[in-house]
């Protein structure tokens, strides 16, 4: 095997590439291949002609016969997927359809392939098959073709009012700097017979590319600002508490861009083209922005988030605040925050149906039968919750005033019922011993006389005053018993005076002529 090396530019028929140097695989015996190089660069879309030439014996003394045999190729062929003994033919890869073509003309071996893409960038070997036994070879090691964009790269920007300042450059991975550039915005050449760089007030919407000069019809991939960015939620439809919820921004751009992710009138969020809620809540609502950025601008975008959810547990208040006197009327009010909105119902404890639908419940003309726990029920979609609220109905005045006299009446009758009861039982256990006792008796008992037997009877006569203030008085009298044979019967009136008599204090007994039997009883009424 023996090899030469040399280094080549050539630029032929539309198309580019960089030769870099010169192989010839060749064995002792007359086999070989000679590739003109062996790492060659093209400009993507444009055509390549990796050439090559073959040498085999022109006869070979064959043993099956024992005479010299005339050699002749059967079959040629270029592959890149296979191996040496079981190799692919590029003209049935349907990955160069349409895009291959041998030259096969006295032992030239020449690939030309057109419409070059990214990738064709592979090792290429050539083999070809004569009728001889034994009679193949592959060339070893082929040849490696880089197909490549043209690049331009941003090398500085600086934003400003009359634009973006950028310097840019012309570049490829392989090829090397070319002597003249061509530059062009939104596809029209706008600089002509230029270095790789160029300095450019860029402003938004503008496209820029560069191409080799001569092959403007194979132009650089254009830089351009982030195009307004697209935003999608997942998953769709409606966002639920609790749910796992993932936000993604995407942007036309090149250079490709960055992106930014923040909530209105917050601190960053994300510097990913996703936000991601594990376990998102109420407080997660609101209005979300994704910005794309690179070095000629930015754009931002966005999307409201709203989340749904049920009930929290609902506020509820009564007014009045102050003390709820009968006969006024109160308003019960019941709030939730909730999405959607909540409803509301009514209902009071141990009472099945329902009071009223809605925030307020109001009752007019409230009594002490209304008294009781009243609950709020809040619900949605979502789900429902529900808050308590204790009322108290305290009697109004009148009420007050009306048992304040009820119990001024009641209560010297009671006291009097009792005190008479007493003196009942301990007459009746006492026997008469002295006619005073007997005389005393008499007088205090009244004229009438009854032929016959009588139980104890006792009278109880009420007289109400006008003025409440003035203080109540009674009279007890004992009724002169009935006298039959040896036995003796009691009979005791009460009489209770509700005077409208002065405030000035009197001397009862002289006043009212009573007997020393009377007895007296003072009852001062509060209003």
């Amino acid at each position: 095997m023996r090899g030469a090396a040399m280094r080549l530019n050539t630029a032929v028929r539309g198309f580019v590439v960089v030769v870099l140097s010169v192989s010839v695989v060749q064995s002792p015996d007359g086999w070989g291949v000679t590739y003109t190089s062996t790492q060659i660069c093209a400009v993507k879309g444009s055509t390549v002609e990796i050439k090559c030439s073959y040498t085999y014996p022109s006869w070979i003394y064959g043993q099956t016969y024992k005479t010299y045999q005339t050699t002749k190729v059967q079959m040629e062929l270029w592959f890149t997927k296979g191996t040496n003994h079981n190799p692919v033919d590029l003209k049935s890869d349907s990955d160069y359809t349409g895009r291959v073509e041998y030259r096969s003309n006295q032992k030239d071996c020449t690939l030309r392939i057109t419409e070059l893409r990214e990738s064709d960038s592979a090792v290429y070997k050539f083999r070809f098959i004569t009728n001889q036994q034994g009679g193949s070879y592959t060339g070893s090691p082929g040849v490696t073709l880089t197909v490549t964009d043209l690049q331009v790269q941003v090398i500085t920007s600086q934003h400003g009012q009359d634009g973006t300042q950028v310097q840019l450059k012309c570049h490829s991975s392989c090829l090397p700097d070319h002597p003249s550039y061509v530059w062009m915005k939104n596809g029209q050449v706008i600089l002509r017979e230029t270095s790789s760089t160029l300095r450019y007030s860029f402003f938004p919407e503008d496209n820029i590319s560069c191409a080799l000069k001569g092959h403007e019809e194979f132009p650089s991939p254009s830089v351009y600002d982030p195009k307004p960015p697209s935003v999608s939620v997942s998953p769709s439809g409606e966002i639920t508490e609790g749910s796992s919820v993932t936000l993604t921004c995407s942007s036309e751009a090149n250079p490709a861009a960055t992106y930014v992710w923040y909530k209105r009138n917050s601190q960053p969020l994300s510097k990913n083209s996703q936000l991601i809620f594990s376990s998102i809540q109420s407080s997660d609502s609101g209005e979300y922005y994704c910005s794309a950025v690179n070095k000629l601008g930015s754009k931002r975008k966005s999307i409201t988030i709203d989340v749904k959810y049920a009930p929290k547990l609902p506020s509820v208040s009564v007014s009045p605040s102050a003390e709820i006197v009968e006969g006024s009327s109160v308003t019960l009010t019941c709030s939730s925050d909730a999405n959607p909105a909540a409803s509301y119902t009514w209902y009071k404890e141990d009472e099945d149906s329902l009071k009223t639908s809605g925030h307020n419940f109001t009752i007019s003309n409230i009594r002490p039968e209304h008294s009781g726990s009243y609950y709020c029920v809040a619900h949605n979609n979502r789900g429902t919750h529900n808050s308590t609220l204790q009322l108290t109905v305290v009697a109004g005045a009148g009420t007050l005033e009306a048992a304040g006299v009820t119990a001024a009446v009641l209560l010297p009758v009671i006291f009097f019922s009792v005190f008479l009861w007493i003196q009942k039982k301990r007459m009746s256990k006492e026997p008469v011993k002295s006619e005073d006792r007997a005389n005393n008796r008499e007088q205090c008992l009244p004229d009438q006389r009854q032929p016959e037997e009588q139980d104890d009877l006792q009278y109880t006569s009420i007289h109400f005053s006008n003025n409440q203030a003035d203080p109540l008085y009674s009279n007890i009298r004992a009724a002169q018993p009935h006298r039959h044979m040896q036995e003796q019967e009691v009979t005791e009136y009460t009489a209770v005076r509700f005077n409208r008599g002065s405030a000035a204090k009197r001397d009862r007994s002289q006043e009212t002529g009573e007997s020393p039997c009377a007895l007296y009883s003072t009852v001062n009424k509060t209003r």
